[in-house]
């Protein structure tokens, strides 16, 4: 579904630098509902290589995990294939906006940064993100609630050291984002209410990774951040010759702890928790 990201090559290395972040937030949410979650039948759309299946499920009855592609699905898989949790989740290749269950089929919905990979922006509207909440809302039962893990735009432009390399990407993927405030207003739109936001202020996307200054010179480094996969080469290279430079003259540390000061106040991620009216 992602129209910038190659996610069959990606999936060969995407979980050496992805951590699943905010599990608690998730559990928390799902915790609040009236159906116990040792109950609770939860839908991952798209789930890509299983992070946050694996995380969730020993929490919940059953996970149906979706993604569109084949390779990041094959990943999962593996990953949860284990005769202790035979039948307790089950993968299904799908678009995240025609999904193959029938009306009201969960108790549950989490989607953690898939978003913004739908071939959307905002000068149509987001178009996309109105088929995919339509579609939670068809399978969310009442009082179902919705988890929606994103970025504010604050956190995409503020929150992540290396993008002062690529100013000019922050922007074309601010607009993948839609703005938070609109999205709770989509959401009520769709059935949706009782909105509350939280952001894991200490959590970083790729772990440990993150801190590494000299990362972003890795292309499995990158492969784990879909901001680089936004950039032209021209820009790639732009971005890699400045780290290099600032390398050469001692300066990157430096300039890494300087970029990433805004984090420790504002995150890199927020959830989204709505309840299904």
């Amino acid at each position: 579904m992602s129209t910038y990201e190659n996610y069959s090559e990606t999936s060969k290395s995407y979980d050496k630098t992805r951590v699943p972040i905010g599990v608690e937030i998730i559990l928390g949410c799902l915790a609040r509902a009236p159906l116990p979650l040792a109950r609770m039948k939860l839908l991952d759309a798209g789930c890509g290589t299983g992070a946050y299946s694996r995380a969730v499920l020993p929490h919940v009855a059953h996970i149906d995990a979706v993604d569109i592609n084949p390779d990041m699905l094959d990943v999962a898989s593996k990953k949860l294939c284990s005769p202790h949790i035979e039948g307790s989740i089950r993968f299904h290749r799908a678009a995240i906006d025609e999904l193959p269950f029938e009306d009201a089929s969960f108790d549950s919905i989490m989607v953690n940064q898939v978003l913004h990979h739908l071939p959307d922006s905002d000068a149509a509207g987001y178009p996309a993100y109105r088929r995919v909440l339509k579609e939670f809302s068809r399978l969310l039962r009442s009082s179902g609630r919705l988890i929606i893990n994103t970025c504010s735009h604050t956190q995409l432009r503020d929150g992540f050291w290396p993008y002062a390399l690529l100013p000019e990407v922050v922007e074309k993927i601010c607009k993948k984002h839609v703005p938070l405030d609109e999205l709770e207003r989509l959401l009520e739109e769709y059935g949706f209410s009782s909105s509350a936001r939280y952001v894991p202020v200490d959590a970083v996307i790729q772990g440990e990774a993150y801190f590494d200054a000299r990362g972003p010179l890795d292309k499995h480094w990158r492969d784990g951040d879909s901001l680089w996969a936004m950039a032209t080469e021209s820009e790639l290279q732009q971005a890699l010759t400045k780290l290099r430079e600032l390398d050469q003259h001692g300066e990157l540390e430096q300039f890494m702890e300087r970029q990433d000061r805004s984090r420790h106040n504002i995150g890199q991620v927020t959830f989204v928790c709505a309840l299904r009216r």
